[in-house]
Order: structure tokens, then sequence, then C-alpha cells
């Protein structure tokens, strides 16, 4: 290198680090790049993510070339460095300043700042390299190999694949991490709808039901008058009929054929129990999804849940679990608003009893346990062991409770205290 002048020397060390800087950058932007964009982008016929992907589809070749790349241009521009350095300075402090000197310039320019670019834009970074670093892989295809080949056989001692790491599968919970971290790209009433149906998976059928207790249903063995009253002022398309008690149930009466019965003088309960339609049953441990999909196969929009022991425990119909994905058809859109939660002036929430504890959760932006007791009743008795003879306060899942009315056994209302009581940092249970 004697012959060769500084200024030259200069300028190949120039480029070395410009070639530095590149292999820097382009390593971070294949590895920062969003694989499911890519794949979005590849299935829509993009060259450039076509040629990432492929480089991508083997990480060990890919990393293996860019690193090969990199160790040769960083100790040629060392190798430039120290004879640059040694004319200026002498051996000494050309050494001293070869050291020190080039290691700030290949910190500075050939990796935090291209590998922070890249990091920002991988795209703009990795397409474009991709261009270079296909054909080169090529062309270093059996230098690549035979390095991968020992560094995978070192893998392979400690029982590692290099294969194995490449599954791009997510799980649901990584799917709805997914949905919230779109932002503005999803609305947030579509963001709760995609995680509305990820749900349906972990949410059964007596979690959405209409309980027992609820269920409006007519004695097929009531005074005829005071069944024909009950049709009329029913408030739902579909009306369950039985015979004494609701375990002995008849079958679901449509609105429709009511009507139609009537409307040609033929409204008996012997036409009616004619028009009765097939009851459809199923466990209170259904998930959702199965059930939306029963429904769909069945044609129903409606079914009885039942226990193991054949009970029935409640009513479950095809806009319930619509309502777990879109949410409540009826609820008023002014926040706060609730027909069993009742927001005080102090900020306290009045609440009744028999409220479901996923609803609560849902329309109050509240975290009550909801593995166990479906009621906020039924929460409160499991965490007390015993029904209060009098009016006490808890504090349950870091929420202060006080209970304000107790009626025949049960929980009437509760008041929940406002967010600035609370400890949500505390257990899910007391």
């Amino acid at each position: 290198m004697d012959d060769i002048a500084t200024s030259t020397l200069v300028i190949a060390l120039s480029v070395l680090i410009l070639l530095s800087a590149y292999f820097s950058s382009s390593e971070t932007g294949m590895m920062s790049i969003n694989r499911y964009r890519l794949k979005h982008l590849q299935n829509e016929g993009n060259r450039s993510a076509k040629r990432v992907q492929k480089l991508l589809d083997r990480p060990d070749r890919l990393i293996g070339l860019i690193l090969i790349g990199n160790n040769l241009v960083n100790i040629a521009a060392s190798s430039i460095a120290t004879v640059i350095c040694i004319r200026l300075f002498g051996d000494y402090w050309g050494f001293i300043a070869t050291t020190f000197g080039l290691t700030f310039i290949l910190l500075i320019f050939a990796e935090v700042t291209p590998k922070t670019l890249a990091a920002l834009y991988p795209e703009k970074i990795a397409f474009p390299s991709s261009l270079i670093l296909l054909p080169l892989l090529t062309v270093l295809y059996p230098f690549v190999t035979f390095i991968n080949g020992i560094t995978n056989g070192i893998l392979s001692l400690l029982r590692i694949s290099p294969l194995n790491g490449n599954d791009d599968s997510l799980s649901r919970e990584e799917l709805r991490t997914v949905v919230y971290e779109a932002g503005a790209m999803i609305p947030k009433k579509h963001q709760d709808m995609l995680v509305g149906i990820l749900d349906l998976e972990s949410v059964t059928a007596e979690d959405v039901m209409v309980p027992r207790a609820e269920i409006v249903a007519i004695d097929i063995n009531d005074d005829w008058k005071k069944i024909q009253k009950h049709l009329t002022q029913a408030q739902h398309t579909r009306v369950l009929l039985y015979r004494d008690s609701i375990d002995d149930a008849v079958g679901f009466v449509h609105a429709r054929d009511a009507l139609r019965l009537l409307s040609k003088d033929q409204f008996t309960k012997a036409s009616l129990l004619r028009a009765v339609r097939e009851i459809y049953f199923t466990p209170e441990s259904t998930p959702l999804h199965t059930l939306m999909y029963k429904f769909q196969s069945e044609k129903e929009r409606i079914a009885l849940v039942v226990d193991e022991y054949g009970d029935i425990m409640g009513l479950v119909t095809l806009e319930d679990i619509l309502e777990e994905i879109i949410g409540d058809f009826t609820t008023s859109m002014v926040p706060n608003h609730s027909k069993e939660a009742y927001v005080q002036q102090d900020g306290s929430v009045l609440v009744d009893g028999s409220a479901n504890v996923r609803d609560l959760n849902k329309e109050m932006q509240w975290n009550l346990p909801t593995e166990g007791p479906k009621t906020l009743n039924g929460l409160i008795l499991e965490y007390l062991q015993e029904i209060p003879e009098y009016k006490v306060s808890i504090r349950l899942a870091g929420y202060p409770i006080e209970i304000v009315d107790i009626s025949e056994n049960m929980i009437k209302t509760v008041r929940i205290l406002p967010e600035y009581y609370r400890e949500v940092s505390e257990p899910a249970s007391d």
C-alpha cells in the first residue's frame, strides 16, 4: 500500500464505511419489517415484497450473507485506516488514532445512524436492499452455505433448529393485541367487534343466557283469556309455552303464527299447540362460536340452556350472540346509561344485584371477576360465603362495595364507590 496515495486510501475508506452502513441498515430493515404487511403486499403481487420474503424464508442464510459482507468491509476499513493513521501520526499514535477514531466513526455512521433509520423505515430500506442482497446471495452461495453449515452444526449440538423459530402464526391473545395496536387505522367500534369475535370461544351459553327466572313464558294450562292477554302484550316475537312448570316446556310459538290463527278465527288452545315449534336445547357449557354454528346449521334462532341434569337454566338467542360481537342493540349511546346501573351525583353507581357481571364490565369499563358467579348478587355472596342480615361494606377485586338493600335472601341493590376510592393494584379478590 506504500504506492497508493493517502487521498485514494481515504476515498476507499469512505466507500467501505458506506458499505458497512448499507449492510447494517439492511440487517435491521429486514429483521424489523412487518411480516404480516409483507405477506399482504406479496399477495397483491408486489415484486419487492416477494424478493424480501424469499430472503426471509431462510433467515440464517440472510444473516450469514449480511454479516459476511459487514465483517469483510469492516476489517478492510480497519486495515486501510491503520495505514492512513500511521502515515499521518506515526506508529504509536497512529495505532491509538485508528482504534478510537475508527470505532467512533463506525459507531456513528455505520451502526447507530443507519440501524435507527432502518428501524424507523424498514420497508424503505429492505425493499431496495433486496435488489442487491438476492443476487449477492447467489454469487456467495457456496461461502454462505459453508458458514451456515458450521453455525447450524453448533446450534444442533444445542438441540436448536434454525427453522423452528420461523412460525408467524398468532394466538388469540396476540391477535387481540394486534387489533388494538391498529389504532386509528381501525375505528374503535370495529376493534371491539373484532375482539368480540375472538372472545366467542371463551364465552359460553351460560354467560349470556336470560336466567330461568326472567324467561317470558306462558303456562298453556292457564285461563284462555289470560293466555291471550300474555300473547298480545308479549314484547318478543317468540314466546315459550309450558305446562304448569317451565321444566315441562312445550315449545315456542311465533307471534306471526298466533296472528295468522287470529285472523282466521282459529285462535284456540288446540290450534296454538299445533303451531308450536320444536325446542332446541343446548348445554350450559357450549361456547358461543359453537352455538352460532349450530344455529346456522339447524336454522335455529333460539335455544333453551340446560345443565348436566337436563334442568332448564335459561334461554339464549342468536341476538345474544350478536350482541357479544357488536354490542347491545337496545343500549343507549349516552355514556353510563344502564337499566341496572345508575350513576349518582357523587360518582358512585347504584347497581341491581341481579345485573350480569360481564355486562357490567363491558358497559362500565370495570374489571370484576367473571370466572365464578354470573350475577353481582352471586359474586358478593360467594365472597361473603353467607347471606348478610344487614348492610355491610366490602372491597371486592379492588372495588369498594356497599350493600344497600337485602330482601328475599338476595342482595337487591349495591353501591359501588367512584374511581378514586379504588385500588386497582389489588388482586382479583380479597
